[in-house]
């Protein structure tokens, strides 16, 4: 409970800061002062989401059901140049998720440097925002498990983040996208627990308008946090090789208007096969994705997934299908109602079980 008012009155300080400034600039404004103010207020953004919903499963014919707040984040950028710029982010129901500076070196976007705590490259989805992502439970298993977003137990709650050194650009007229990362390894807000460090790498290629062709791959060595059952040779605080790669493509439509559309939007789909190491144990999995307008602001959404945590042995994969709708009913803020069904191996503890899932999205 303390935490949590700790995290509140802090969202509370950081309003009263920006909504001070807004007031001031206006005043500022009005008076004909100096536009210091002014530049300043120009050259800081502030954004924040909100989701959170009902959720409903019946795992070994037990049924349960909950409501749940899973994000709450807030986050500002300060343009300090032309060139150089700072981002702060903060969920406020886990822990402070990004801080990094961008310097843009090239004035043609061919080469961008990032120095912080931020989202690494690998795989497709993991770089995303769940603002942007069709699914309630956001990203596939594969990802979930192989980018570090949690359910791995040997490298912890990482959200998909790590601290590190990393460059970027666009290349050939924006034909080709390229990521080149030096990342601690262990995740975020958490000292590094040996000398190595991970090399992360992306290649993006865009042959076309809507189509990405895409290619990850992570090459490093991990310090165990904590043990998992399908890979019972690695022990806490054992170091251990820890791999990744993946492939995929997404392609996008025109913007169109069914009906009274409020806005147009495109139909997607999205794939990518995905697999990797963790000392001698091998996992692999995919996921396909599609998300089609289809009325006024009604989406209808589509996907199936797979992933095998562990390849040498049966009973380790879980298989999900999933058949929604979601709802846009301003600019980034939608509800979403989702039904999946999961077909679990011998080995998880649980059975085939239904998840029916609801959430509301509030973004500005």
């Amino acid at each position: 409970m303390k935490r949590k008012t700790c995290n509140f009155r802090t969202l509370a300080v950081i309003l009263a800061v920006f909504s001070s400034v807004a007031a001031m600039g206006q005043q500022e404004k009005k008076k004909g002062q100096p536009e210091w103010l002014n530049d300043l207020k120009s050259r800081i953004t502030l954004n924040g989401y909100a989701q959170g919903g009902w959720s409903y499963q019946n795992p070994n014919e037990k049924a349960t059901n909950a409501y749940n707040l899973k994000r709450t984040l807030l986050w500002a950028k300060a343009r300090i140049t032309d060139r150089w710029s700072f981002l702060f982010m903060h969920d406020f129901s886990s822990v402070v998720q990004e801080f990094y500076t961008d310097y843009r070196i090239s004035n043609d976007n061919a080469l961008t440097v990032r120095l912080g705590q931020f989202k690494h490259a690998y795989s497709m989805e993991n770089p995303l925002s769940p603002t942007q992502l069709e699914l309630i439970d956001v990203y596939s298993q594969a990802v979930l498990y192989l980018a570090g977003e949690g359910p791995d137990p040997l490298n912890g709650v990482n959200y998909g983040r790590d601290m590190g050194l990393q460059v970027f650009g666009d290349l050939a007229k924006g034909v080709l996208h390229y990521e080149l990362a030096l990342m601690s390894g262990q995740g975020i807000n958490r000292k590094d627990q040996n000398n190595q460090k991970d090399f992360i790498a992306k290649l993006e290629v865009r042959p076309m308008d809507g189509l990405r062709l895409v290619a990850s791959g992570y090459l490093g060595t991990g310090c165990a946090v904590g043990t998992a059952a399908w890979n019972p040779e690695i022990k806490v605080g054992d170091n251990y090789k820890r791999n990744r790669y993946s492939v995929g493509a997404e392609y996008k439509t025109a913007p169109y208007s069914p009906a009274k559309y409020k806005e147009a939007r495109p139909a997607s789909v999205r794939a990518e096969w995905l697999g990797g190491k963790d000392g001698d144990v091998s996992s692999r999995g995919g996921y396909a994705t599609f998300c089609i307008p289809v009325y006024d602001a009604l989406d209808v959404v589509a996907s199936g997934e797979t992933f095998d945590r562990n390849t040498k042995m049966d009973g380790w994969d879980q298989t999900n299908l999933t058949l929604g709708l979601q709802y846009w009913f301003y600019k980034k803020c939608r509800v979403q109602f989702q039904y999946t069904r999961c077909f679990c191996g011998d080995n998880i503890s649980i059975n085939d079980y239904n998840w029916l899932q609801a959430q509301v999205q509030v973004a500005f």
